[in-house]
């Protein structure tokens, strides 16, 4: 006879309630730390996707043509729960993603607070503008919501990204159809309980979880959804813009990166080592702006790659759950197979393995930080997106030689330079193909400024008012006053 499970149950949550998947069938969530079963997920399918569709399709009227004050209040709301459930919420990320729960606490929470709050202050303030095309007319312009909204969400940072596209698209009066990563679900599922809490009317956010290559397909082919926004590789989001292309749905995409991090002789080097340390292991490598290929001109180069190195050796890898711990678990046993092949790649292919790139333990998915010298622009090391805590270590000799291969990927996300020369840093700045530079500094991100790239690493921008735009439609008003 079979014994029920004890493991936490979670149903799928469409139109304001909890409920089964049509196929009966749930998947395991797994602690990435030691490869314990946390919960059981309900694994939606195409008929779960029709369900919160027609829910989100029904409640659009009601939410989009609330007054607009009165979305932003329930948005508050939103953010003050979540902010008194914060240590609720770290933990559920921090086990589920295998993330240091202080830097959660520290990084994650905050940003998602923020995010909701800053949206909130946005509900009422979309605004069109008249117009004054000739004497004999009144034209002008509004913004109306896009409509039913597809969100599929990565599992790097389930709640702070996700909350990056869920925040924005609530503001501007749509409904939506929530897909968090099939292997991190559980912050969003209980966000999104929070926000029926908040106010937030049944039907307006919904979520189905599962398996990308059906519920997020099912979501990208819904003659339904007016737009979908997701977060993840470039192979997806290609699939995405086929899939897209059958009732022209609006899209927008945050992909990869391979990230260049430059730094220039007359650094302050102790300052870029610290940064590029952590602009490259931060959240285990797992960031897609991650630093991963880290510039070095030629007479500085020695001296980072030791410095680096030696940093590398002082982090600390365990339980995401210890204060002390500085990096902890790739999150599946299929992103530590991919890092640990491209450890071997970087071998193969003649990269000196200075520190790091093992498994550590035969429980959980730590890898040690990993930093390769001696890298040539045209290894694979250098030009694919590794999504862990692998530093690639390139040298050059002056600016020019620094942006040819800055520039040199399919990748154009983000970069940062360091140098004392003030004229240098804007002219490299001016050149890097990237969507965010950072100068002297490494990683900072604010929901006030745009987030994007182009090429491989996607299509549109994110946050700030940019946002508003992407979840929008904008139409104009002809009023003859003859």
């Amino acid at each position: 006879m079979n014994q029920p499970s004890t493991l936490q149950h979670h149903d799928l949550l469409i139109d304001g309630r909890r409920i089964r998947p049509s196929s009966g069938q749930y998947g395991v969530d797994l602690d990435p730390a030691d490869e314990t079963p946390i919960a059981e997920v309900a694994l939606g399918n195409q008929a779960d996707v029709d369900v919160a569709v027609a829910a989100a399709r029904k409640a659009f009227d009601g939410w989009a043509n609330m007054r607009a004050a009165d979305r932003g209040r329930i948005l508050y709301k939103f953010a003050d729960l979540v902010e008194q459930h914060q240590e609720e919420l770290v933990a559920l990320e921090s086990r589920d993603a295998g993330k240091p729960v202080g830097a959660v606490r520290r990084q994650d929470l905050p940003a998602v607070i923020d995010t909701i709050r800053y949206y909130a202050g946005w509900a009422d303030k979309i605004n069109g503008q008249v117009v004054p095309v000739r004497p004999d007319a009144l034209t002008y312009t509004r913004r109306e919501p896009m409509g039913v909204v597809g969100i599929i969400i990565p599992w790097n940072f389930p709640l702070m990204i996700g909350m990056w596209k869920i925040a924005p698209a609530l503001a501007c009066g749509c409904t939506l159809v929530v897909k968090p990563a099939e292997i991190t679900p559980l912050s969003m599922l209980r966000a999104a309980e929070l926000a029926l809490e908040a106010g937030v009317p049944p039907g307006v956010f919904n979520i189905v979880t599962g398996k990308g290559s059906v519920v997020g397909e099912a979501i990208v082919q819904h003659a339904g959804i007016d737009k979908v926004t997701f977060t993840g590789s470039p192979s997806v989001g290609r699939g995405i813009m086929r899939g897209a292309a059958g009732n022209f749905k609006r899209i927008t995409l945050e992909l990869g990166g391979k990230s260049a991090n430059l730094i220039f002789a007359d650094a302050n080097i102790d300052a870029a080592v610290r940064a590029a340390a952590s602009g490259i292991f931060f959240n285990t490598g797992q960031v897609c702006s991650a630093g991963s290929r880290i510039l070095v001109q030629r007479e500085a180069y020695d001296e980072v790659v030791d410095k680096l190195a030696n940093r590398a050796k002082t982090i600390r890898v365990g339980s995401p759950a210890a204060a002390d711990t500085h990096m902890g678990p790739l999150v599946s046993s299929r992103q530590m197979k991919t890092v640990l092949d491209y450890v071997d790649i970087g071998k193969k292919e003649g990269a000196k393995l200075v520190t790091g790139g093992e498994r550590l333990g035969s429980k959980g998915y730590f890898v040690s930080p990993a930093v390769f010298a001696d890298v040539k622009h045209e290894m694979r090391v250098s030009q694919e997106e590794i999504f862990g805590p692998v530093a690639s270590v390139i040298p050059f000799e002056d600016e020019q030689d620094a942006i040819r291969i800055a520039n040199g990927t399919a990748y154009s996300l983000a970069a940062g330079v360091w140098s004392a020369n003030i004229t240098r840093v804007h002219h490299v700045a001016n050149a890097l193909k990237a969507g965010t530079v950072w100068i002297n500094t490494y990683g900072y991100t604010d929901i006030r400024l745009p987030w994007g790239g182009s090429g491989d690493s996607g299509l549109g921008r994110e946050h700030g008012d940019t946002a508003i735009e992407d979840f929008t439609e904008p139409k104009s008003i002809w009023l003859s006053l003859r």
